[in-house]
Order: C-alpha cells, then sequence, then structure tokens
C-alpha cells in the first residue's frame, strides 16, 4: 500500500475499535449521537468533503453523495451504528479497490519499467560519457556493460553477449547478439559487453514506442466499457429520485388512505435504497478488467492499444496473415542462380547483387550475402524501386532490371521459370533477359501451431495473400494447413481482397489482417483488427496496428484470443452479477425486508467478489501453457 492507502488503513481501524468501545460504553451523559460522530467522521470526512464539492460543482450523482445522504439521514433517524457501520465498509471495499488497481499498474510498471535512465556514449578519444538517451544522435556508438539496459536501437558493431528480452517479447530465453546484429531498447545486456551503433533516435526507439503504447492504451475504451459509464450517468440519478419517491410518495398515499404515515419507516427504507444503488461494482470492476487484460497481454509479448481492441479480439472469425516476415522468418537465401544461354553464374549474381545493393529488403540483403564479396557502390546509379515489381538501377553503365516476371512483362519480355519451387528473381540487361535467380524463405517454426491455434480458439477462416508467385503460396499454405490464399498480389490487391472478405463475414464477426512490412499498412488500417509483428516489422505497420507482437511469434495470436475471451467473459459475469445482486436487494429494500446490513453487502460485498473477479484478467500462465508457449 502507498502512504495515502495506509492512512486510510490506520483510519479504519481506529473507526472500527471507537464503533467498538461505544458500543460496550454504559450510558453516558453525553449524547450517543455526538459519540458516533467521532468514528464516523473520522472513517467519512473525506466522502461528505466529496459529496460536498460534487454539489457545489453541479455534478452530485456519484456514490459520495449516495453514501453521504444514506448516512446522515441514517443518523437523523437515530440508527447511529448502521450508519457508521455503512460509511466503515464503505471505505473498507473503496480501499480494498484502491489497493487492487494499484497492484494492476504496479503489475504493468514492473513489465514497462524499461526505460533506460542513461547511454553511455563514446567520445571520439574512446572514453565513455553518460549523457541522456535522449541526446545520443543516430550514428552514435554506445557502449552497454553487462546488467545494463540497451537504451537506443541499433546494430552491434564489436562484441558478443547475450540478452534478456522477457521485458519486451515475454520470451524468457536469452538471444545471443554478436556483431553485424539488430538489438532494440529495453534488453538487458547478461554478459559481454557491446559497442553499438545506433539506428535510431531515443524518441523512435522500441521502448519508447512501448511506453507510449502501454499509456495510452486506456484512452481508447470498449464499448462495454462505454456503456458502464453512460449507464452510471443515468443510474445514478434515477436512484436518488427513486429513493425521494419511495421516502414520500407511500407515506403519503397512506395518509390519504387514513392509515399511519410510518415516514421514519419509509426514510429508512429509501436510505437503503440508496446505498444498495450505488454503482461502484459497475464503475471500478469493468475498467479494471480490461486494464488486468491488456496488462496480462503485456507480460506475453502482446501489446494492445485499447480495451476496444481486446473486445473486438474476441469476435474475430477470419484471420488473413500476410507471408513474409510473418508466417515466414522472412530469411531468404539464394538457391538457384539459372543465366541465360550462355551467361554466366557469378556475373549474373553480382550484376543482382550491385542493383539491390541499395536496397534493405529481406530479398536484396540474400542476393548481396550469395554473392559473399565487398560491393562498390560506385557502380550502381539511377536506382528506382517499383513498388510490386523490383528494381532497376544502371550497373557498370548499362541498364538493369531486377524484379518478379510483371517486371519482365513490363520490359517486354517472357522468360521460363525455372522448375525449382521458390522466389524467381528475373534479370534483364539492356533490354534482353539475362537470366534468373530462385530464393527460398524459411518458414517461421511456430507458423503451424499457429494455424492449429486460430482453428482451436474458433477461427473458421484462414487467409493468406502474398505477392508471392503461385507455387510458393501454394507450398507454403500446404506446408501450414492454409486451405485459402491468394497470390500474386500488389498492396492494393490486398486492401481489395480485403475488403471483399470484409463483405462476405457475418455481422457480429470480425477480421484480423497480420503483417509486418511497410506495404501491409495499408490493410492493416483496413481490417477492423491489425496485428503487426513489433521485432522486426516496420514503423508504419506497428503504428497502422491495434495489437503489436513483439517477438513476431504468431502464435501469440490464439493467446491473445484467449486473453481476450476470459477478459470479457470476466467483464459479462461481473456486469450480469452485480445487476442481479442489486435488482434483488433493491426489491427486497423497498419492500422493507432488507435493512442496512444487507446494503451494506449489495454495495461493498458485491464490488469486493467484482474487483477479485476482475483481478483474475491479469493472470495469463494457465493460457500461456495452453497454446504450447513459453512464459
Amino acid at each position: 500500500m502507498n502512504a495515502k492507502q495506509k492512512k486510510m488503513l490506520y483510519r479504519i481501524i481506529a473507526a472500527a475499535v471507537l464503533l467498538v468501545v461505544l458500543q460496550l460504553l454504559p450510558a453516558t451523559p453525553v449524547p450517543v449521537g455526538v459519540l458516533y460522530l467521532v468514528p464516523y467522521l473520522v472513517v467519512g470526512g473525506d466522502v461528505l468533503r466529496k459529496a460536498i464539492k460534487g454539489i457545489q460543482n453541479r455534478q452530485p450523482f456519484d456514490e459520495c453523495f449516495l453514501m453521504a445522504v444514506a448516512t446522515v439521514g441514517a443518523f437523523a433517524l437515530g440508527e447511529y451504528v448502521e450508519g457508521c457501520a455503512v460509511m466503515l465498509f464503505y471505505q473498507v471495499g473503496e480501499l480494498f479497490q484502491a489497493v487492487a488497481v494499484g497492484k494492476s499498474r504496479r503489475s504493468i510498471a514492473a513489465l514497462m519499467d524499461i526505460r533506460p535512465d542513461y547511454a553511455n556514449l563514446e567520445q571520439p578519444d574512446g572514453t565513455l560519457e553518460q549523457v541522456d538517451p535522449d541526446e545520443v544522435e543516430v550514428g552514435s556508438v554506445i557502449v552497454v556493460q553487462p546488467g545494463e539496459r540497451v537504451p537506443i536501437d541499433g546494430v552491434v558493431v564489436e562484441g558478443t553477449s547475450t540478452l534478456n528480452t522477457a521485458a519486451l517479447t515475454g520470451e524468457s530465453l536469452p538471444r545471443d547478439a554478436k556483431a553485424g546484429d539488430d538489438v532494440i531498447s529495453g534488453c538487458v545486456n547478461l554478459s559481454g559487453v557491446l559497442r553499438v551503433r545506433t539506428t535510431r533516435e531515443f524518441g523512435e526507439s522500441t521502448v519508447s514506442r512501448i511506453l507510449d503504447l502501454v499509456e495510452n492504451s486506456s484512452m481508447k475504451k470498449a464499448r462495454t466499457e462505454n456503456f458502464i459509464t453512460r449507464f452510471a450517468r443515468v443510474y445514478t440519478p434515477a436512484v436518488c429520485y427513486s429513493a425521494l419517491a419511495l421516502a414520500v410518495l407511500p407515506p403519503l398515499v397512506l395518509m390519504l388512505l387514513g392509515q399511519p404515515a410510518r415516514f421514519g419507516d419509509w426514510v429508512y427504507r429509501a436510505l437503503t435504497f440508496l446505498v444498495i444503488s450505488c454503482p461502484c461494482a459497475l464503475v471500478i470492476s469493468i475498467p479494471l478488467s480490461f486494464f488486468g487484460g491488456i496488462g496480462g497481454a503485456s507480460t506475453c509479448g502482446i501489446l494492445v492499444k485499447g480495451s476496444t481492441y481486446l473486445e473486438e479480439l474476441s469476435r474475430t472469425k477470419i484471420v488473413v496473415f500476410d507471408k513474409t516476415g510473418t508466417l515466414t522468418r522472412g530469411v531468404f537465401e539464394v538457391t538457384g542462380v539459372y543465366p541465360a544461354d550462355g551467361g554466366d553464374r557469378d556475373s549474373l549474381l553480382e550484376t543482382a547483387a550491385l542493383a539491390e545493393s541499395y536496397s534493405k529488403h529481406p530479398i536484396s540483403q540474400s542476393l548481396k550475402q550469395a554473392f559473399g564479396r565487398e560491393l562498390d557502390p560506385a557502380r550502381v546509379s539511377d536506382v528506382e524501386e517499383l513498388g510490386g515489381y523490383g528494381i532497376t538501377a544502371r550497373v557498370d553503365g548499362r541498364n538493369v532490371a531486377v524484379g518478379n516476371a510483371r517486371l519482365m512483362a513490363k520490359l517486354g519480355l517472357t522468360p521460363t521459370p525455372p522448375e525449382q519451387t521458390g522466389t524467381v528473381i528475373y534479370l534483364a540487361v539492356d533490354g534482353a533477359y539475362a537470366g534468373a535467380v530462385v530464393i527460398s524463405d524459411v518458414l517461421k517454426p511456430t507458423a503451424a501451431k499457429a494455424i492449429a491455434g486460430l482453428k482451436r480458439a474458433g477461427v473458421r477462416r484462414t487467409v493468406m495473400l502474398t505477392g508471392d508467385t503461385e507455387p510458393v503460396a501454394k507450398s507454403v499454405a500446404n506446408q501450414l494447413g492454409i486451405t485459402e490464399y491468394h497470390a500474386g498480389l500488389l498492396p492494393e490487391d490486398k486492401v481489395n481482397r480485403v475488403e471483399s472478405l470484409l463483405a462476405e463475414k457475418g455481422p457480429r464477426e470480425n477480421l484480423a489482417f497480420v503483417g509486418d512490412g511497410i506495404n501491409d499498412a495499408p490493410v492493416l488500417s483496413r481490417a477492423d483488427l491489425g496485428i503487426a509483428m513489433g521485432a522486426l516489422g516496420s514503423d508504419a505497420a506497428i503504428e497502422a496496428a491495434d495489437i503489436v507482437l513483439m517477438d513476431d511469434d504468431p502464435a501469440r495470436i490464439a493467446l491473445a484470443m484467449d486473453i481476450s475471451r476470459r477478459t470479457v467473459r470476466i467483464v459479462y459475469q461481473n456486469i450480469v452479477f452485480a445487476l442481479a445482486v442489486k435488482a434483488a436487494c433493491l426489491l427486497l429494500g423497498a419492500l422493507g425486508l432488507a435493512g442496512m446490513w444487507l446494503a451494506i453487502f449489495a454495495d461493498v460485498g458485491v464490488m469486493v467478489l467484482a474487483v477479485l473477479n476482475a483481478t483474475r484478467a491479469l493472470y495469463t500462465r494457465d493460457l500461456v501453457r495452453r497454446n504450447g508457449l513459453k512464459s
């Protein structure tokens, strides 16, 4: 507990002790009501102040107003013990709720305690200076000592080590890092010293993006959350007026009928009605459930940008995948080189690698890696990237085109594709066909498990969209158990295909698109839910997505769906339970069959039980095990 909560606990204990002492005291000349005011004000003074402020601000209808009216009314009727008890147990429930919310926030804060305090910036003379990460410019060299967090995204230029990425990805197994490897901020360096050349500013690094996503997630409320907020605004004044009517109308009717009015009895019923009607169980437990669900997902390396997306994920029945970088590792290897008649294999590979030397695309990287020797960028000029087609450039003074079959058709060439399965890259030099290179991607080890997990989670349709060729797409789909796929798509074709799938889905069904590349951003935005691969995915894809998988593991989509469905179940359990108990107790209170003690249970008891139920959303270990993942 924090200092404020401890202070409240001491006040509750003091008021409870005073209440017991007053019950045991013999008759005293001091008026009983005055004595009971002491424990009442000790425990409930702040509630009275908040109620008065609410009236002054013309926003009186909240739980503080209900408690103030009910307890002051009980004192006016001489029910001193019950008035004190209502306030005492109300504050016990409020303290319990504050501790539960604090625990949820600390769980996320512990996970998100990844903001680095400093960076060891290497100076020109080789010395190190500790500076604020915000001050480190792109291209600077920083040194990460064992036990320190990587402060900024970058590339290792010297050293080997292992990195703990659990706070980012939920993956407990450390990852190796060596010269040439990308490292992301927020990881903990476990062993060796690393020299890292920064590739981003701190404000754009992974750790900053994660913190921003989590901090802003509460801004996007689920429909259920918004409904409860609107419900409370209407419900609270309605029960206040109903309680007033219960206190005034029945006695007046009895008077008109010539019977005793019993004003005190009906006022007591009205006050009981007010205590029972307090909506804090709903107002507190529903946001807490979603907050817990988002926190539980975060501990598994799944960042949800708002509770609305967590709720929508539970109704997802169609999941559409991009192929490269999503279902496959995006690690390409050259598996075949086929020069045109009379061509040289090494010369063809060198020309392709030079033309692609300025591109960061995985296919380009694989071509350069297959060539295996240093490339002279001065030999390349006039590079132009053609989205969905390939690249054109001048290499050694010759016009070179490297790309897919569509690019060759655009140049008026009709090459015969190799029989080998894989991504085929064609080359044309000075308008003449020069040969082809076959590149094969590698499936992610959990991709098949991801598809099986989604089917088990109730997803009725999985679809793969790719710009790759039909044979490659068919091979991948068959290996993963995907029955529907569409190959040879340009970025705009993917959007059109998703539009068609959206038109075919049911009225209460959602469609999720999973992608990682910059060309996936339009589709991620168009789908009901966009899910991006966060570790290797592009910034544009992560910005456009609603959910981010920090370890690029597609198997975590099924886990995210399990978390969302559990969270939504908890939310509806709390709504049904709270409303059912309150409706029954309100009826009993109005009929005079329930007193203040039952009212206390209907208010504080229901709130405590609902909050306890809501905190279950934080725990995800059983769901992680069910999906065969590591926590």
